[in-house]
This record gives structure tokens, sequence and C-alpha cells, in this order.
């Protein structure tokens, strides 16, 4: 047991309990949730450069005591490291690269540009081409963690801006998720486990159409494997280094995706198992620190107090409470209309679904007897406990959330713990089967039927991207720019970011309809070379007339030529225009009396320069 008495001579552990204090004082208390997003929009890049150099820190002193015995075992591992290249390839070849779910996938990338340029965390939803240079001119806090943004933004910097790097970013941390999943498995049950968890992993296509995306899925399961390796390595070591890698890879856990700070509590669990046993706090200085790490989080989350729109209950219907115990029921209808689905549309394993289906009982059992025995429980087994207590967390969760509906395109993702705990949970389970090899070999055969016979013709067709179609409509968008290399235009949409993004000059729909003055004077002026109206009309079935739903009007003082249009549904029209007239009307812009340089000395030129420039920027769409 722990000596109470000393714990408050543990200098650490004095850090801990005011670090705690603080945190909970300056994250939920003194600071208000309008403050919070304004330190998170002008702070957030710097919050996650620090927690990730702290995370590179602790993991390099936990790894580098390991380093020496790589090269002697490496190569015993050759036939692990072909077959996770092999499945590696198979992942990302058959689905294009390309946004896969929207608004998501955009949003992050407006964060990680707006992160690369100004160094500050926010989408901007205004963008223009001043003199050559892009320019963001308006934007706000995205309710999405920073952790994805903050390294794709890194890539920027170190690479040069680029749309894709999203996309590299995924395909990278794939490898890199198929190398941790095969360790797990050699940690939980040895080689042939590892390489059983990697097979079975390759068998989701859900899997394959996230990996070649620019989400932040692809990262959350890589930072729950981080997790549960240095959960392992704590529970083994129990010292400091390994308490501190294994706490600030929770903390970069709980900024990657909201819901994934539930892993923060059974690690805490595991960290006070660890702390039973040694009889004492085990504590780093980073580790000690760590609650003000979690600052980030809770100033981040407030943007749910200020916008509650961020829920997006309203786009369901009429929801009153994100989550609650009564959307169960149909929830868990959802999941296994998911599961089960045999049509290939839902990106989901069959194999991987039916094994999982089994083990996950068996699991759940075995938590139940180590509960009974924690005190004699073997490292593995709590460090194996601890993140399943955070994936079945996690699923429960899902369950209780208004939209936790697997089997609908934009929410299938959110599968992908509960799916990646199935594939630890067969291998864990298969490993308690008596014999030796034939049960691998048995696995090996059913992972390699059910990949041939459904997974790889689903990944081969990925229906569940091309039945997406805002994804595809996306792509129309990337053909356009592409045709139109000199990005000399400027494009009125209501999903202005999906141009910005692409360093295309971009507004909403709404500064167009309520400043047309402005619209009129720099269409009058040929400020852009031409300017652009992207509309997606809805088609009456009885009738074949189009309807143009509000968010997609610019009004009545706009004339419109269509130039590129598109079905990507039966019954939606997707059409870009050009503005060939702009009707007079008001004007909010009022003219100056032109200014005679040849009557001005230098510094007044210069002024004056300098005032017309600002003046031109605020007349900007």
């Amino acid at each position: 047991m722990i000596d109470l008495a000393s714990l408050f001579r543990d200098r650490r552990f004095v850090a801990l309990l005011v670090s705690a204090v603080a945190a909970v004082l300056i994250g939920f208390i003194l600071i208000s949730p309008d403050r919070a997003l304004w330190a998170m929009t002008y702070g957030g890049y710097w919050m996650m450069l620090v927690l990730t150099a702290a995370a590179a820190w602790a993991w390099w002193r936990e790894l580098k005591r390991d380093i020496p015995g790589w090269s002697q075992t490496w190569w015993d591992h050759r036939g692990a490291i072909g077959l996770i290249g092999l499945c590696w390839v198979l992942l990302i070849v058959h689905d294009p690269f390309g946004f896969k779910i929207l608004m998501d996938e955009a949003m992050l990338a407006g964060t990680a540009m707006s992160m690369h340029f100004e160094k500050i965390a926010i989408v901007p939803m205004r963008g223009h081409d001043i003199q050559g240079a892009f320019e963001l001119l308006g934007g706000q806090l995205d309710k999405r963690p920073l952790l994805q943004p903050f390294l794709v933004s890194l890539l920027h910097d170190f690479t040069g801006f680029r749309t894709e790097n999203g996309w590299v970013l995924n395909a990278a941390l794939t490898w890199f998720l198929l190398v941790l999943v095969y360790r797990a498995g050699v940690r939980l049950s040895g080689r042939a486990a590892g390489c059983a968890a990697v097979a079975l992993l390759t068998t989701l296509p859900l899997l394959a159409q996230n990996a070649t995306g620019g989400g932040f899925e692809v990262l959350n399961l890589v930072m729950i494997m981080a997790v549960f390796l240095a959960a392992v390595q704590f529970a083994e070591k129990r010292d400091a280094a390994s308490v501190d890698a294994l706490v600030v890879s929770s903390v970069l856990l709980a900024v990657t995706r909201y819901e994934s700070v539930l892993f923060v509590f059974p690690v805490a669990g595991l960290i006070l198992w660890g702390w039973l046993k040694a009889g004492r706090p085990v504590l780093g200085w980073l580790s000690a620190l760590s609650p003000l790490m979690l600052i980030p989080y809770a100033l981040h989350n407030k943007v749910f107090k200020v916008r509650e729109s961020s829920w997006e209950m309203s786009s369901l219907g009429d929801f009153d409470t994100p989550f609650s115990i009564s959307y169960v029921p149909d929830n868990i209808a959802h999941a296994l209309a998911f599961f089960f689905d045999t049509t290939g549309s839902n990106s989901n394993s069959l194999v991987l679904a039916a094994l999982g289906v089994i083990a996950i009982p068996f699991v759940i059992l075995m938590l139940v007897k180590l509960v009974g025995r924690w005190r004699q429980i073997r490292p593995i087994d709590a460090a194996w406990a601890t993140i399943s207590v955070g994936f079945l967390g996690h699923a429960a969760l899902m369950m209780l959330y208004f939209w936790g509906r697997f089997d609908e395109p934009v929410i299938r993702r959110l599968s992908l713990p509960l799916n990646l705990f199935m594939v630890l949970a067969v291998v864990v389970v298969v490993a308690d089967l008596p014999g030796k090899t034939r049960k691998w070999w048995g696995l090996a055969a059913l992972i390699g039927f059910g990949f041939f016979s459904y997974s790889l013709p689903s990944m081969a067709r990925h229906d569940y991207s091309l039945d997406y179609y805002v994804g595809r409509e996306t792509a129309w968008r990337r053909e356009f720019i592409k045709a139109h290399p000199e990005k000399d235009y400027l494009v009125v949409d209501p999903n202005s970011i999906e141009w910005i993004i692409h360093q295309v000059s971009s507004t909403p729909v709404k500064r167009a309809v309520e400043d047309p003055g402005i619209m009129r004077f720099n269409w009058r002026n040929k400020t852009f070379g031409e300017m652009y109206v992207f509309q997606r009309y809805k088609i009456d079935a009885s009738t074949g007339e189009l309807q143009l739903p509000e968010e997609y009007d610019v009004g009545s003082a706009y004339t419109l030529e269509p130039v590129w249009e598109r079905r990507f549904t039966p019954f939606t029209l997707s059409r870009i225009s050009r503005i060939v007239e702009i009707a007079e009307g008001d004007s909010i812009i009022t003219q100056s009396d032109p200014a005679t340089f040849t009557e001005m000395t230098p510094e007044e030129i210069a002024a004056a320069r300098e005032a017309y420039m600002e003046n031109f920027i605020q007349l900007l769409p």
C-alpha cells in the first residue's frame, strides 16, 4: 500500500495536485467560452507544437532503451515486414485519393492551411489572390481537434503547401498503424497473432477508404495503438520514463478526436494500479504536469457552448440532446446493418464482424475475471484491460449518440475504433484456444477467404465512396480547378472552403447576397478574370423542374450563364455558372476623388498607395 504521509513529501506528486487544480480553474472556471475560443484560435498552433514536442521527447527517452536490441531482431520479423508492406499497398491502391467525408476533411485542410500560413487555428471562409499572394481574409475556429491539422501544417512547412498533403499523411499513418497493430499482436500473443491482426485489419474496406482520404480517423487509430503499447511498457517497467510516455500519448489521443478523451480514464486507472503495485507514486515531471496538457482540450470543447449548432442536431431532424439512452436500440440496429451488410456498399468486413462479435463477449468475461485478481494479473493483462475498457466506453458512447448510425455514409468512420477492438479481441481469444500452430493457420484461412470473397471485391468497386455523392462533387470541383490552372477567378459557393484550400479565390453565397454592391464593383473593374457561382439544384421527380435551395440562391441581381454541370444523383444537378451581369442598385461603396501623384511627395504617395490597398482589400467579396 502507498504511505499517504509520504505522498506530500514527493515534489512531483504535489506538482500533480497543483497542476490538476490549475487545469480545472483555467479549463472550466476562469476563462469564458468566448475567451477560450480566442485562446485556441491564436494559441492552438503553439499548444499543439508544445504537446507534440513533449511527446516526441518522452517517446524517444522510452524507446532508446530498446534500440540496441532492434538490430538483432528485425531480421527475425522479415516475413511480418513483407506482410505489412503488402497489406499497406492493398489498402491504398483501390480507393482513389481525395476528400471522402465532407465537411470534416475540408475543414481540417482549411485549418491546416491557416496554421501553415498564419500560425492561427481557423477555417478560412474568405480567401483571395492579392497581387500574386493568396490571403486568408476571414474565418473561425472549427470544432474539430487540432492535432491532425497541426501535423498536416508541419508537412506544409517542410515540403511546401499542397492540398494533397493530408492524403500523404494518412497514407504514411496507415503504414505506421499496421506496424503498431503487428507490435500489439506480438505483445499480446506472439508473432502469429501480430501477423493475423495485420491481415484481419486489412480486410476492412473502411480503413482503405480513410487511408486515402484527408480525415483524422487513421491518426486516431494510430494514437490508440500508441497508448496501448505505452501502457504495456508502463505496466512492465513502472518508472518515470514509461509513465511519461503513457501520459503524453493519452493527451495526444485526447486532442485527436472529440470522444477519444474517454481513453484517459482507464489509463488513469492503470497508473493507479502501477502505484499500488510499487507502493509509491510513479511520476516523471511530464506526467506530474499532465493536467495542464489537457487545458487545450477543455478550452476547445467550449466551442459547443458558443455555437450549439456544432452538434448538428438539426441536420437529422428534431433532436434536443446529443446523447440519450433512447437512441440505443435504433443505433444497435444500424450497427448490425453495417457490420453484416453483404452488398459491399457499407465498407464493412464480414469476416471481421463475424469473428469479432464472437470474440468480444469472451474479452468482457476475461475483464470480469481480472477485476477479482487485480493484484496478481500480468502486466500485459493490465494493459489489455485498460485499452479494452477504453474501446468499450467508446462503443457505448457511440450507441448513446443521436447520430450513431454506423450504416450511414458520414458516420461509418466512427466504427473504426470498434473494428480495431474486434481485431485485437479475435487474436486474444484465438491465443487462448488449444494448440500452437493449427489454430493460427485456421484463422489465416478464414481471413484469406473473407478477404478474397468479400473485402477485395468491395474495395475494388468502392461503392461506399461512390454512393456518397458529396465526395464525388468535391472531386468534380477539383476537375474544374485543374481545367482552369490560372486561378485568376472568384467562385461564390456556400462551401467556399473547398475552393480556398486549393488557393482559389472564393466567398460564401451569403456575402454575395448581402453585399451585391461589392460584387458589382469587382465584376465591373475586372478584379478577377471571371466570377463564377456554384449551385446544387434539386430536380422535381414529377415535373423535372429544377429547384434551387435558399443556401445556393444568390438572388435576382445576378445574371448567370451555365458553363459546367453534372448530375451526381438522379434528383440533383450540380452547376457552375459564370456571372455575366450584376444589376445596378444601392451600393455601400463610396467613391473618393482620385489622387494626383504629380502633386504629392514620395511619403504621401506611399501613404496613398497603402490606403488604396487597405481599401481594395475591404472591397473584396
